[in-house]
């Protein structure tokens, strides 16, 4: 006897192919309620709110910057999967960049803070630099500046780090055409 498959994507489309426009919008309306992911998710979709990347620096912040007198720790994969997350929402250019911008100043800040010695941690920093860099290259020049001079201080706080986490930055930079001396 064969197992069954679990239900897949193509299942679910199948079944919507039966809705009506208001069942459609009864079934978003419960997801809406459902989880503030959601109604991150749609915000950011539909432009809605005066910020729709606050939802998602809140994560970040969160899973970056813990409150260690509480006893909170990082997660690098929940801050990382915050920007997945908007990514999929809509993943406009210039605020993806903003977001991974933020993970990096974050992540550098508390470092440098707490003085943290993560080795994992302080790669991941690295790793969202040069992603952050990358997308910025691809911005169009005027949108560029605000975000590289906001790289340039997280790379200032990287050579407090040790590890070679400012070293490996003005590689970054200078790999992707931007002056990486100090």
């Amino acid at each position: 006897m064969a197992a069954k498959k679990a239900p897949g994507w193509s299942d679910v489309k199948e079944k919507l192919a039966d809705f009506e426009r208001s069942g459609l919008i009864g079934l978003l309306q419960d997801l809406y309620a459902a989880s503030k992911d959601n109604q991150a998710f749609l915000h950011a979709r539909f432009g809605l709110g005066d910020d729709v990347l606050k939802p998602y620096k809140v994560t970040i912040d969160r899973w970056l910057w813990p409150d260690v007198f509480k006893n909170q720790d990082t997660s690098v994969a929940k801050a990382k999967k915050a920007i997945a997350d908007y990514k999929k929402a809509i993943g406009q250019p210039e605020s993806l960049a903003e977001l991974m911008v933020f993970f990096c100043e974050r992540a550098a800040g508390f470092s440098n803070d707490v003085g943290s010695q993560d080795e994992g941690y302080f790669d991941a920093l690295v790793r969202m630099f040069g992603q952050a860099l990358k997308l910025i290259d691809a911005l169009p020049e005027g949108r560029r500046y605000a975000l590289l001079g906001r790289l340039a201080a997280v790379r200032s706080l990287g050579h407090n780090l040790g590890y070679g986490v400012g070293d490996d930055m003005d590689d970054l930079l200078v790999e992707h055409g931007f002056d990486g001396g100090q």
